[in-house]
C-alpha cells in the first residue's frame, strides 16, 4: 500500500452525501480506536527514531501508522505528518489530544475532497456537514468531553411531552414503564427547523459502541446510560413489553453480587 492512503488501487469512491458521510464515519472510527482501545499499540508504533509518519484512518473502520504517499498530488489529503517526532517531547495525554485535532481536520478535508470531486451543490454540501457535525469529533470523543456533555446539561421542558429532542427526564415521568427512548430523526429535523435546541441529543453517545445517532435507543434504568437498540439486542417490539430495562453491565454486576 503507498502512502498508507486505505486503498489497493482504484478505490470504489462515494456519489452522494450519505456515501461520503459513511466513509467518514468508518474512517473516524479507526481513528478513535487507535487513539482509545489501541492507544498502547499506537504509541509504539510512533517512534521518534523512524521517519516522517502519519495517522491514517481506513474505510473498513481500522486504522494504520505509515509514511506519506510520494506522488504529488496525492490521491487524497494526506494526515498531519511526523506526528513521531513529538511523541516524546509532551505530555502523553497532550500529544494524543494534538493528534486528535488533526485527525479531525484531515477527515474532513478527505470529506470535503470527495464533496468537490463529485460536484457536490450547495445543499448536498451541507447535508454532508450537517450529518458529520452531528458526530462528536475525534478530539471530543479521545478527551472525554463528548461523554461529559449530557450529564452537564438538563432539558429545556419537564412537561410529559418529550418531543423537543432533548433526552427524557425521569422526573416528568416517575411512573413510565416502557424504556425511554430518545426522538425520532423526524423529531429531529422537524425540531430543528423551528429553532429549537437539539445539542442534548446530537452529544449523546450509545454505551456499547460509542457512537451518536441511530433510529432506536434505550436507556437503562439502572445506570442511565443510553444504548443502540441493536447493540443489546433489544427491538422496538420487545421494548414495548419491558417494564424495567436493566442493561447487560447492570445485569452481570447484580449476577455478580448476588454471587450467581
Amino acid at each position: 500500500m503507498d502512502g498508507g492512503g486505505g486503498f489497493m488501487g482504484p478505490p470504489p469512491v462515494p456519489r452522494s452525501p450519505e456515501d461520503v458521510f459513511r466513509d467518514f464515519r468508518a474512517r473516524r472510527a479507526g481513528l478513535i480506536r487507535a487513539l482509545t482501545t489501541d492507544v498502547e499499540k499506537f504509541y509504539v508504533m510512533c517512534d521518534p527514531e523512524k521517519e516522517n509518519l502519519c495517522l491514517y484512518g481506513l474505510p473498513n473502520e481500522t486504522w494504520e501508522v505509515n509514511l506519506p504517499a510520494e506522488e504529488v498530488p496525492p490521491e487524497l489529503p494526506e494526515p498531519a505528518l511526523g506526528i513521531n517526532f513529538a511523541r516524546d517531547g509532551m505530555n502523553e495525554k497532550d500529544w494524543l489530544s494534538l493528534v486528535a485535532v488533526h485527525s479531525d481536520s484531515w477527515l474532513l478535508s478527505v470529506a470535503f475532497y470527495f464533496g468537490a470531486r463529485f460536484g457536490f451543490d450547495k445543499e448536498s454540501r451541507k447535508r454532508l456537514f450537517t450529518m458529520i457535525n452531528n458526530l462528536p469529533t475525534v478530539y471530543e470523543v479521545v478527551t472525554g468531553t463528548a461523554k461529559k456533555e449530557p450529564k452537564d446539561k438538563t432539558p429545556k421542558n419537564s412537561n410529559k411531552s418529550n418531543k423537543t429532542g432533548s433526552k427524557p427526564s425521569r422526573q416528568s415521568e416517575p411512573n413510565s414503564r416502557a424504556p425511554k427512548m430518545p426522538p425520532s430523526k423526524e423529531e429531529e429535523e422537524s425540531e430543528g427547523e423551528d429553532g429549537e435546541p437539539q445539542e442534548d441529543h446530537e452529544s449523546t453517545l450509545c454505551g456499547a459502541c460509542g457512537q451518536s445517532y441511530d433510529d432506536f435507543w434505550i436507556c437503562c434504568d439502572l445506570c442511565e446510560k443510553w444504548f443502540h437498540g441493536k447493540c443489546v439486542k433489544i427491538t422496538p417490539a420487545k421494548a414495548e413489553h419491558i417494564k424495567q430495562y436493566k442493561c447487560p453491565s447492570c445485569t452481570g454486576s447484580k449476577r455478580a453480587k448476588a454471587g450467581v
